[in-house]
Formats: C-alpha cells, sequence, structure tokens
C-alpha cells in the first residue's frame, strides 16, 4: 500500500510537468523586448556607413539576427528574400551579422546572402540588448519603435512561424497608423 501512495506521490507531479512542457512551443521565446521600445543601435554597414535604430523611426522594420555559418540562417534565406521583395517599399529589412567576422559576411553576401541591409555588431551588444540567444531570430518593430513580435528559429514552412504567418503580422505592423 505504501509502494503504491509513493508512486502516486511521484507520478503525478511528473505527469503534470511532462505535459506543461510538451505543450510549449520551444520557437516561442519570452523576451522582454516585446511591447517595448526597440534598443538603440548604431551600427556600421557592411557596405559602408551607419545605420541607426533613430533614423528607421516612421517606417516598420524587420531585424534578423543571422550569420553565415548559420545552417538555419541559410534555409530561411529564400523565404526572407520573398517577403523583403514583396515588402521591401513598405518594411525596412535589417540583417545584423552575429558572431562572426565582417570579411565572412561580406563573402557570404557576394555569394547570393541577403539583398536588404547588413550591418555588424561587434561585441555583440545589439543581440544581447535585443535578448538574442542565438540564431536565427527575427524582430518585427512598429513605425513608433515599438517591437511587436519575435521569433526565434528559422522561418520556413513547417515551423510556428512560417511565411504566411510573417506576411500577416507585416501586413498588420503596415495598417497601423
Amino acid at each position: 500500500m505504501k509502494r503504491a501512495l509513493w508512486a502516486l506521490v511521484i507520478a503525478v507531479p511528473l505527469v503534470v510537468l511532462l505535459a506543461t512542457g510538451f505543450s510549449r512551443d520551444p520557437n516561442v521565446v519570452v523576451t522582454p523586448s516585446v511591447g517595448k521600445p526597440a534598443p538603440p543601435f548604431n551600427l556600421s554597414r557592411l557596405t559602408g556607413g551607419h545605420l541607426s535604430m533613430a533614423s528607421l523611426r516612421g517606417r516598420p522594420v524587420l531585424v534578423n539576427f543571422w550569420a553565415s555559418w548559420c545552417v538555419s540562417c541559410a534555409q530561411e534565406q529564400p523565404y526572407l528574400q520573398s517577403v523583403w521583395k514583396t515588402y521591401r517599399s513598405r518594411v525596412e529589412f535589417v540583417g545584423v551579422d552575429y558572431q562572426e567576422s565582417a570579411g565572412d559576411a561580406r563573402s557570404y553576401l557576394r555569394n547570393g546572402g541577403p539583398r536588404w541591409t547588413i550591418v555588424e555588431d561587434p561585441g555583440q551588444q545589439t543581440a544581447i540588448n535585443f535578448g538574442v540567444t542565438g540564431v536565427p531570430e527575427t524582430f518585427l518593430i512598429d513605425r513608433h519603435g515599438i517591437v511587436r513580435y519575435h521569433f526565434a528559429g528559422p522561418i520556413i514552412p513547417g515551423t510556428t512561424y512560417p511565411p504566411s504567418l510573417l506576411k500577416s503580422d507585416l501586413q498588420k505592423l503596415i495598417g497601423q497608423a
């Protein structure tokens, strides 16, 4: 009788723990930046010059943290490229190169990488300020500079944040006054 009681005492909390753990989406990372102003930055463009968060006010912004060595980043590039082609006149796209040399990033861009604005983040201070835990990670920022959406992981079909949802969220940002 005591063994059955102990088994029940151990099994019930274990089942509850497993049930709550499996019901959570591992790609949904709670970040303190959603609903708050985007962290300020002033970063060097790989093509020369600088880009600041302040200069992007007034337009929706997609900020994608990526790296040339990241397999998932390469997987999402075709989809982000198609979204960029559709929305580039209404949404500013910014790629933040993560944990690699500017030379490696430039080489990747010459060989078919993204065509939108790419900036380098030496020391990863901007990534830290956004709460990035790895790449790829994407943030959508409204025209007032508030982070509205965040997704950790590649934006590809079959994920919880596929390209169709990205397009829907971008439409929401474009439609906001």
